[in-house]
């Protein structure tokens, strides 16, 4: 079996500082926000605002990262974000800190987001030749580290770093993204896509969109994100009424429910190549897909918080293996000149369809029972997983798989010089 290559190394290291950042500012801004108000609504504006650039320019964004570099996007966006976090530091240190300049801040930092991971799925395929079995290892300790450090290490950091002082945690996530800047920028070279006949911006968008939604198996994989992200969210909105008004548990409970999801996703995302090289990738989404379902049904129907916790650590284990998997095997078979489009297309639908998720948790929990929401989320998840289980099959898998290595070969013998290049230039 082939090694991950040592730039690997480097880009491994590089997402997991800026992941344990992500993890004490997603922590650190919203506990700022309350200290300068209590209105909901203003507390919502700096909750949305970081995911208003994916609403804006998603696919446009794609298409700008397939026009670019790759290795210089990220480390531009990761120095970018520094800056911009520098920015709210020093006003709260001056004590002029206000929820615009924190909107504003978020937004840039989802912007900033927006094109680093854009360019980040895009070039590791690259890196790793394309391999499959090589990105599937790839994505896996990639999901692992951020799942550990988003999820568990950096929200009680960003808390702790809090305590010190408004600017701390804003200064600390600013160095990380400054961190991971440098070790970006050190990785190697990787062969630009072969450039295509000169397009406008908004017709090569419109082009990646297309080609998500004309190829069955992309379409089945952008899919589950999305319907996933309207049920998920809609648990998410009533998940702290549920365990208070249903389980009988209070915050440190709750956040132990939170604790046995991330557990379950580190787990999921541990043995994610094992369910695909045992079942077969199609078959392995299929039966994730199913076990996020089932567990939510499994919550809504939970007499009392351990079956509950055991719930959301199944869900947890589904969704990590399906973010291993999903993103491997769209890294796998679309063409490099697309696959900054491909991947913030698929992005975008599923960061659109949050919102929706929410709106109708609340509308459910209000309207009948908190419970409701639950039980509809199960009922999408385990729809979508039936509607898509025949659209990434694991036949249509094979078949992309066996395109895409067809279209590198052609693609090699057209251009023999093209590898060693690469190798020199690194």
């Amino acid at each position: 079996m082939r090694g991950l290559p040592t730039g690997f190394g480097r880009l491994w290291a590089a997402q997991t500082v800026s992941s344990l950042g992500d993890g004490v500012s997603h922590a650190a801004l919203p506990l700022l926000a309350l200290t300068l108000t209590r209105d909901p609504l203003a507390l919502a504006v700096v909750t949305a605002a970081g995911t208003l650039p994916w609403l804006l320019f998603g696919v446009v964004g794609g298409a700008l990262v397939d026009r670019w570099d790759r290795r210089r996007t990220m480390w531009v966006m990761d120095a970018a974000r520094a800056a911009s976090l520098a920015i709210p530091a020093a006003a709260a240190a001056l004590d002029v800190l206000s929820i615009p300049l924190l909107a504003v801040v978020a937004f840039l930092l989802g912007l900033g987001g927006l094109f680093f991971d854009t360019a980040a799925t895009a070039y590791l395929p690259d890196l790793l030749g394309r391999d499959p079995a090589l990105l599937e290892r790839a994505n896996s300790r990639l999901r692992g580290a951020q799942t550990a450090m988003s999820g568990f290490a950096g929200p009680p950091a960003g808390s702790a770093l809090l305590a010190l002082g408004r600017a701390v945690p804003l200064l600390a996530d600013a160095v990380s993204f400054a961190l991971s800047a440098l070790l970006v920028r050190s990785l190697p070279a990787v062969p630009r896509p072969v450039p295509q006949v000169r397009e406008s911006l908004l017709r090569q968008a419109r082009a990646g969109a297309s080609y998500v939604f004309r190829d069955r198996l992309l379409l089945g994989l952008a899919l589950r994100p999305a319907v996933g992200n309207i049920a998920f969210l809609a648990v998410a909105t009533v998940l702290a009424l549920f365990a208070h008004d249903r389980l009988g548990i209070g915050t440190f409970g709750f956040g132990l429910l939170l604790t046995a999801e991330a557990t379950g996703g580190l787990l999921g995302a541990g043995i994610a190549s094992f369910l695909g090289r045992r079942l077969g990738t199609g078959t392995a989404l299929t039966c994730t897909a199913a076990a996020e379902g089932l567990a939510i049904l499994g919550l809504a129907a939970a007499p009392n918080p351990y079956v509950a916790g055991l719930a959301l650590a199944v869900c947890g284990a589904g969704m990590g293996a399906t973010m291993v998997l999903g993103p491997s095997l769209r890294q796998a078979i679309v063409p490099a000149h697309l696959m900054g489009r491909v991947a913030s297309t698929s992005r975008m639908l599923a960061m659109c369809a949050a919102p929706f998720g929410a709106f109708l948790g609340g509308w459910l929990a209000s309207t009948y029972d908190v419970r409701t929401p639950l039980y509809t989320a199960a009922g999408l998840l385990l729809t979508m997983t039936a509607v898509t289980s025949t659209m990434t099959s694991n036949h249509r898998v094979e078949a992309a798989l066996r395109r895409s290595a067809d279209r590198r070969s052609l693609v090699e013998d057209s251009h023999p010089a093209r590898v060693t290049d690469a190798v020199i230039s690194a």
